[in-house]
Protein backbone atom coordinates (compact mmCIF):
# COMPACT_ATOMS: atom_id res chain seq x y z
CA UNK A 1 0.00 0.00 0.00
CA UNK A 2 1.05 3.54 -0.81
CA UNK A 3 1.95 6.29 1.21
CA UNK A 4 -0.66 7.72 -0.51
CA UNK A 5 -3.82 5.48 -0.42
CA UNK A 6 -2.39 4.55 3.65
CA UNK A 7 -2.86 8.57 4.27
CA UNK A 8 -6.76 8.09 3.32
CA UNK A 9 -7.00 5.74 6.26
CA UNK A 10 -5.52 8.66 8.36
CA UNK A 11 -7.64 10.66 10.27
CA UNK A 12 -5.53 13.46 11.54
CA UNK A 13 -6.00 15.65 14.73
CA UNK A 14 -6.32 18.74 13.22
CA UNK A 15 -8.57 17.67 9.95
CA UNK A 16 -11.46 16.45 12.34
CA UNK A 17 -14.43 17.62 11.00
CA UNK A 18 -17.23 18.60 14.12
CA UNK A 19 -20.80 18.05 14.38
CA UNK A 20 -22.53 21.29 16.96
CA UNK A 21 -26.12 19.14 16.10
CA UNK A 22 -25.57 15.31 16.42
CA UNK A 23 -28.16 14.60 19.20
CA UNK A 24 -31.42 15.33 20.92
CA UNK A 25 -29.11 17.71 24.10
CA UNK A 26 -27.92 20.18 21.07
CA UNK A 27 -29.74 23.47 22.14
CA UNK A 28 -30.34 22.06 25.85
CA UNK A 29 -28.40 24.87 28.07
CA UNK A 30 -25.30 23.25 29.07
CA UNK A 31 -24.91 20.77 26.50
CA UNK A 32 -25.00 23.03 23.61
CA UNK A 33 -21.73 23.53 23.09
CA UNK A 34 -20.41 19.83 22.21
CA UNK A 35 -18.95 18.47 19.69
CA UNK A 36 -19.23 15.66 18.01
CA UNK A 37 -16.86 13.52 15.73
CA UNK A 38 -17.42 10.47 13.57
CA UNK A 39 -14.07 9.30 12.62
CA UNK A 40 -14.80 5.19 11.66
CA UNK A 41 -17.99 3.45 10.97
CA UNK A 42 -21.29 5.41 10.81
CA UNK A 43 -21.28 6.29 14.51
CA UNK A 44 -24.79 6.85 16.83
CA UNK A 45 -25.47 10.63 15.28
CA UNK A 46 -29.03 11.50 14.95
CA UNK A 47 -28.15 14.28 12.51
CA UNK A 48 -27.90 14.22 8.97
CA UNK A 49 -25.19 16.83 9.35
CA UNK A 50 -22.40 14.60 10.39
CA UNK A 51 -19.02 14.08 8.98
CA UNK A 52 -17.71 10.43 8.38
CA UNK A 53 -14.25 10.00 7.85
CA UNK A 54 -13.99 6.45 7.23
CA UNK A 55 -17.29 4.80 6.42
CA UNK A 56 -15.07 1.61 6.47
CA UNK A 57 -16.79 -1.10 8.78
CA UNK A 58 -14.22 -2.73 11.29
CA UNK A 59 -16.55 -4.56 13.99
CA UNK A 60 -16.74 -1.35 15.68
CA UNK A 61 -16.58 2.66 15.50
CA UNK A 62 -14.43 5.09 16.70
CA UNK A 63 -15.44 8.52 17.36
CA UNK A 64 -15.25 11.69 19.40
CA UNK A 65 -16.46 14.36 21.99
CA UNK A 66 -15.12 17.66 22.24
CA UNK A 67 -16.45 20.16 24.42
CA UNK A 68 -15.60 23.48 26.40
CA UNK A 69 -15.35 23.68 30.28
CA UNK A 70 -18.33 23.03 32.09
CA UNK A 71 -19.83 21.28 28.80
CA UNK A 72 -22.08 18.30 30.08
CA UNK A 73 -23.03 15.63 27.50
CA UNK A 74 -26.71 14.40 29.13
CA UNK A 75 -27.66 11.01 30.60
CA UNK A 76 -28.09 7.94 27.88
CA UNK A 77 -27.50 4.82 27.43
CA UNK A 78 -25.89 1.88 24.16
CA UNK A 79 -27.06 -1.38 23.83
CA UNK A 80 -23.46 -2.51 23.20
CA UNK A 81 -19.46 -1.10 24.52
CA UNK A 82 -18.84 2.10 25.02
CA UNK A 83 -15.32 2.96 25.99
CA UNK A 84 -13.91 6.30 26.55
CA UNK A 85 -10.53 7.40 26.92
CA UNK A 86 -9.44 11.11 27.64
CA UNK A 87 -7.23 12.89 24.94
CA UNK A 88 -6.91 16.22 26.86
CA UNK A 89 -8.95 17.66 29.78
CA UNK A 90 -10.05 16.37 33.24
CA UNK A 91 -13.56 14.21 32.36
CA UNK A 92 -16.34 13.65 35.34
CA UNK A 93 -18.01 10.52 34.12
CA UNK A 94 -21.19 10.04 35.72
CA UNK A 95 -24.27 7.79 35.74
CA UNK A 96 -27.67 6.07 37.21
CA UNK A 97 -31.06 7.58 35.67
CA UNK A 98 -30.50 10.61 37.28
CA UNK A 99 -26.81 10.85 37.27
CA UNK A 100 -26.37 10.61 40.78
CA UNK A 101 -25.77 6.66 41.30
CA UNK A 102 -21.93 6.96 40.94
CA UNK A 103 -18.85 9.00 39.13
CA UNK A 104 -15.41 8.78 38.84
CA UNK A 105 -12.82 11.33 37.18
CA UNK A 106 -10.75 10.92 34.01
CA UNK A 107 -7.13 12.14 33.44
CA UNK A 108 -5.45 12.42 30.25
CA UNK A 109 -4.58 8.36 29.09
CA UNK A 110 -7.23 6.71 31.11
CA UNK A 111 -9.66 4.55 29.28
CA UNK A 112 -13.16 3.74 31.11
CA UNK A 113 -15.13 0.66 29.61
CA UNK A 114 -18.76 1.38 30.98
CA UNK A 115 -20.56 -1.23 31.45
CA UNK A 116 -23.56 -1.54 28.81
CA UNK A 117 -27.31 -1.17 30.10
CA UNK A 118 -27.10 2.06 32.57
CA UNK A 119 -27.41 5.57 31.97
CA UNK A 120 -24.28 7.31 31.59
CA UNK A 121 -22.63 11.15 31.18
CA UNK A 122 -19.77 13.01 31.16
CA UNK A 123 -18.29 16.88 31.48
CA UNK A 124 -15.26 18.90 31.15
CA UNK A 125 -14.62 19.28 34.45
CA UNK A 126 -11.18 21.22 32.76
CA UNK A 127 -10.04 24.66 32.74
CA UNK A 128 -9.51 24.05 28.63
CA UNK A 129 -10.97 22.60 25.85
CA UNK A 130 -10.90 18.50 26.30
CA UNK A 131 -11.13 16.21 24.14
CA UNK A 132 -12.16 12.22 24.79
CA UNK A 133 -11.97 9.28 22.25
CA UNK A 134 -14.49 6.72 21.77
CA UNK A 135 -14.99 3.09 21.19
CA UNK A 136 -18.20 1.79 20.27
CA UNK A 137 -19.16 -2.22 19.72
CA UNK A 138 -20.28 -3.52 16.63
CA UNK A 139 -20.42 -1.68 12.69
CA UNK A 140 -24.18 -0.23 13.70
CA UNK A 141 -22.70 0.61 17.49
CA UNK A 142 -26.16 -1.28 18.98
CA UNK A 143 -28.46 0.63 17.04
CA UNK A 144 -28.48 4.10 17.81
CA UNK A 145 -28.58 6.27 21.51
CA UNK A 146 -30.96 5.44 24.46
CA UNK A 147 -32.02 8.65 26.14
CA UNK A 148 -33.24 9.34 29.50
CA UNK A 149 -37.20 10.16 29.86
CA UNK A 150 -35.89 14.21 31.18
CA UNK A 151 -33.44 14.21 28.35
CA UNK A 152 -35.68 14.09 25.91
CA UNK A 153 -38.59 16.54 27.54
CA UNK A 154 -35.66 19.19 28.25
CA UNK A 155 -34.97 19.16 24.28
CA UNK A 156 -38.41 19.22 23.52
CA UNK A 157 -38.72 22.32 25.38
CA UNK A 158 -35.74 23.86 23.25
CA UNK A 159 -37.18 23.02 20.28
CA UNK A 160 -35.64 19.58 19.33
CA UNK A 161 -38.04 16.45 18.76
CA UNK A 162 -36.25 12.80 18.16
CA UNK A 163 -38.70 10.89 16.09
CA UNK A 164 -39.44 7.10 16.36
CA UNK A 165 -36.74 6.45 13.75
CA UNK A 166 -33.89 7.91 15.78
CA UNK A 167 -34.05 11.53 13.59
CA UNK A 168 -33.91 15.26 14.59
CA UNK A 169 -36.31 17.64 13.84
CA UNK A 170 -35.71 21.34 15.10
CA UNK A 171 -38.80 23.20 15.07
CA UNK A 172 -36.32 26.59 15.84
CA UNK A 173 -36.04 25.81 11.94
CA UNK A 174 -39.66 25.22 11.30
CA UNK A 175 -39.25 21.73 10.83
CA UNK A 176 -41.88 19.29 11.98
CA UNK A 177 -42.39 15.27 12.10
CA UNK A 178 -43.40 13.66 8.83
CA UNK A 179 -47.01 12.82 8.70
CA UNK A 180 -47.18 9.35 9.99
CA UNK A 181 -44.14 9.50 12.12
CA UNK A 182 -44.27 9.70 15.86
CA UNK A 183 -41.89 11.38 18.24
CA UNK A 184 -39.73 8.97 20.18
CA UNK A 185 -41.20 7.17 23.23
CA UNK A 186 -40.48 7.63 26.54
CA UNK A 187 -39.27 4.92 28.39
CA UNK A 188 -41.99 3.32 30.69
CA UNK A 189 -41.65 3.54 34.82
CA UNK A 190 -41.33 -0.07 34.15
CA UNK A 191 -38.38 -0.17 31.62
CA UNK A 192 -36.49 2.39 33.67
CA UNK A 193 -36.31 -0.11 36.11
CA UNK A 194 -34.58 -2.42 33.71
CA UNK A 195 -31.39 0.36 33.93
CA UNK A 196 -29.28 -0.28 37.03
CA UNK A 197 -27.78 2.30 39.00
CA UNK A 198 -24.65 0.77 40.64
CA UNK A 199 -22.48 2.67 43.11
CA UNK A 200 -19.01 4.05 42.08
CA UNK A 201 -17.16 1.21 44.11
CA UNK A 202 -18.78 -1.28 42.19
CA UNK A 203 -17.77 0.01 38.73
CA UNK A 204 -14.72 1.84 39.15
CA UNK A 205 -12.39 -1.08 40.21
CA UNK A 206 -13.47 -3.61 37.00
CA UNK A 207 -14.18 -1.49 34.71
CA UNK A 208 -11.32 2.10 34.07
CA UNK A 209 -7.82 1.58 34.07
CA UNK A 210 -5.52 4.44 34.84
CA UNK A 211 -2.47 5.86 31.89
CA UNK A 212 0.39 5.57 34.33
CA UNK A 213 -1.02 1.89 35.94
CA UNK A 214 -0.82 0.66 32.01
CA UNK A 215 2.10 2.46 31.80
CA UNK A 216 4.42 0.62 34.27
CA UNK A 217 2.71 -2.68 33.29
CA UNK A 218 3.28 -2.32 29.28
CA UNK A 219 6.99 -1.39 30.52
CA UNK A 220 8.07 -4.93 28.64
CA UNK A 221 5.08 -5.83 26.17
CA UNK A 222 1.83 -4.35 25.13
CA UNK A 223 -1.04 -4.77 28.05
CA UNK A 224 -3.85 -6.16 27.17
CA UNK A 225 -6.37 -3.04 28.73
CA UNK A 226 -10.24 -4.68 27.64
CA UNK A 227 -10.43 -8.36 26.11
CA UNK A 228 -10.97 -11.74 28.12
CA UNK A 229 -7.50 -11.96 29.82
CA UNK A 230 -7.26 -8.26 30.17
CA UNK A 231 -6.86 -5.42 32.81
CA UNK A 232 -10.38 -4.90 32.06
CA UNK A 233 -11.96 -7.93 31.60
CA UNK A 234 -14.98 -8.12 28.89
CA UNK A 235 -15.64 -9.55 25.59
CA UNK A 236 -17.03 -6.14 23.44
CA UNK A 237 -16.76 -7.61 20.27
CA UNK A 238 -12.79 -5.95 20.00
CA UNK A 239 -9.83 -6.10 22.19
CA UNK A 240 -7.82 -2.98 23.45
CA UNK A 241 -3.90 -2.98 23.75
CA UNK A 242 -1.69 -0.35 25.68
CA UNK A 243 1.71 0.00 23.84
CA UNK A 244 4.85 2.44 25.73
CA UNK A 245 8.38 3.25 24.48
CA UNK A 246 9.33 -0.26 26.79
CA UNK A 247 7.38 -2.09 24.87
CA UNK A 248 6.56 -1.31 21.09
CA UNK A 249 8.43 -4.01 18.96
CA UNK A 250 10.30 -3.51 15.84
CA UNK A 251 9.05 -6.95 14.46
CA UNK A 252 6.30 -6.43 12.10
CA UNK A 253 3.19 -8.40 12.22
CA UNK A 254 -0.59 -8.00 10.45
CA UNK A 255 -4.18 -8.67 11.81
CA UNK A 256 -6.92 -11.01 9.36
CA UNK A 257 -8.50 -7.85 10.01
CA UNK A 258 -8.58 -4.21 9.81
CA UNK A 259 -6.91 -3.06 13.23
CA UNK A 260 -6.98 0.83 14.87
CA UNK A 261 -3.66 3.00 16.16
CA UNK A 262 -4.67 5.61 18.69
CA UNK A 263 -1.83 7.60 20.24
CA UNK A 264 -2.63 9.48 23.47
CA UNK A 265 1.37 10.86 23.95
CA UNK A 266 4.02 10.79 21.79
CA UNK A 267 4.75 10.80 18.37
CA UNK A 268 4.73 7.29 16.29
CA UNK A 269 6.43 6.32 13.34
CA UNK A 270 4.41 3.25 11.71
CA UNK A 271 5.53 1.49 9.25
CA UNK A 272 3.96 -1.35 6.90
CA UNK A 273 4.80 -2.57 3.49
CA UNK A 274 5.36 -0.19 0.99
CA UNK A 275 5.59 3.01 3.16
CA UNK A 276 5.77 4.62 6.41
CA UNK A 277 4.05 7.60 8.55
CA UNK A 278 4.47 9.52 11.81
CA UNK A 279 1.14 9.64 14.21
CA UNK A 280 0.53 12.36 16.65
CA UNK A 281 -1.87 12.25 19.96
CA UNK A 282 -5.21 12.43 18.58
CA UNK A 283 -4.84 11.08 15.04
CA UNK A 284 -6.64 7.71 14.30
CA UNK A 285 -4.80 5.70 11.51
CA UNK A 286 -6.63 2.52 10.32
CA UNK A 287 -4.28 -0.76 9.01
CA UNK A 288 -5.60 -3.00 6.40
CA UNK A 289 -5.89 -6.03 7.44
CA UNK A 290 -3.57 -8.38 6.69
CA UNK A 291 -1.01 -5.59 6.40
CA UNK A 292 2.85 -6.11 7.68
CA UNK A 293 3.69 -3.15 10.03
CA UNK A 294 4.70 -2.03 13.40
CA UNK A 295 4.77 1.24 15.15
CA UNK A 296 7.82 2.93 17.02
CA UNK A 297 7.77 6.37 18.95
CA UNK A 298 9.68 8.36 16.73
CA UNK A 299 11.30 11.21 19.36
CA UNK A 300 11.99 11.13 23.28
CA UNK A 301 10.13 11.54 25.78
CA UNK A 302 6.80 9.42 27.03
CA UNK A 303 4.84 7.52 24.54
CA UNK A 304 1.82 5.93 24.68
CA UNK A 305 -0.87 4.58 21.77
CA UNK A 306 -4.01 2.38 22.18
CA UNK A 307 -4.05 -0.48 19.86
CA UNK A 308 -7.81 -1.84 18.92
CA UNK A 309 -9.17 -4.96 17.03
CA UNK A 310 -12.25 -6.97 16.33
CA UNK A 311 -12.20 -10.33 17.73
CA UNK A 312 -15.19 -11.53 16.12
CA UNK A 313 -17.43 -11.84 19.23
CA UNK A 314 -21.04 -10.51 19.18
CA UNK A 315 -21.26 -6.79 20.04
CA UNK A 316 -23.90 -6.91 23.46
CA UNK A 317 -24.00 -6.66 26.97
CA UNK A 318 -20.73 -6.78 29.45
CA UNK A 319 -19.65 -10.02 29.94
CA UNK A 320 -19.54 -11.12 33.37
CA UNK A 321 -17.59 -14.26 32.75
CA UNK A 322 -19.61 -16.74 31.83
Amino acid sequence: MTPSEMENRIVRYGDLQPCKTAFIDAHTPGSDQKENFTIIGGGVSESPDQHVHIALPHGFNIGAAGQPPKCRNSLHSHRTAEVFFVLSGRWRFFWGRRGDAGEVVLEQGDIFNIPTGIFRGFENIGNDYGMIMAILGGDDAGGGVIWAPQVIEDARAHGLILSEEGKLYDSKKGQTLPEGVKPMPLLSDDELKTYPEPVSGDVVPGYVARYWDMHAMADRKPVKVIGETGMLRDRPGFEVDFVTRGSAGETMHSHDRPSVLMPVRGHWRVTWEGGAATLAPGDTMSVPENLMHNAMPSMTGDAGLYHIVATGDPAGQTWTGD
